[in-house]
């Protein structure tokens, strides 16, 4: 069973290709709305928090703040939607999911950007 589904992923499902990133990155996804007959393109900026699955089956989830208010968003990232994926900043962070970034605000909010 397992070896027929990843021979339908393989064969019929498109993949794009986008930079790698990880959690404490800060990303910009530019992605397609349609709203009845027109269609424009979005941008959501944040930094990752997770990365979660493998291949085709990959999601990532984003946070930014809105004002006071947090926002998170999980996009797949086989989407056809989804357009493009710039990285803004490579952060420093130990963990793959940091989920305690949720709770912290102000300067604690702050990641450290990798030196390169």
């Amino acid at each position: 069973m397992e070896e027929l589904i990843k021979f339908v992923q393989n064969e019929f499902v498109t993949t794009k290709e986008f930079p790698k990133f990880g959690a404490g990155d800060t990303i910009t996804v530019y992605y397609e709305i349609r709203e009845g007959e027109k269609t424009r393109t979005q941008f959501f900026r944040g930094v990752v928090i997770q990365v979660k699955g493998t291949g085709t089956s990959q999601t990532f989830t984003i946070r930014k703040m809105s004002g006071t208010v947090g926002v998170e968003r999980i996009f797949p990232i086989n989407l056809p939607a989804l357009q493009k994926i710039e990285i803004n900043k490579k952060g420093s962070v130990r963990r793959k999911r940091i989920y305690y970034f949720r709770g912290l605000t102000g300067k604690k909010a702050r990641i450290k950007e990798k030196r390169m």
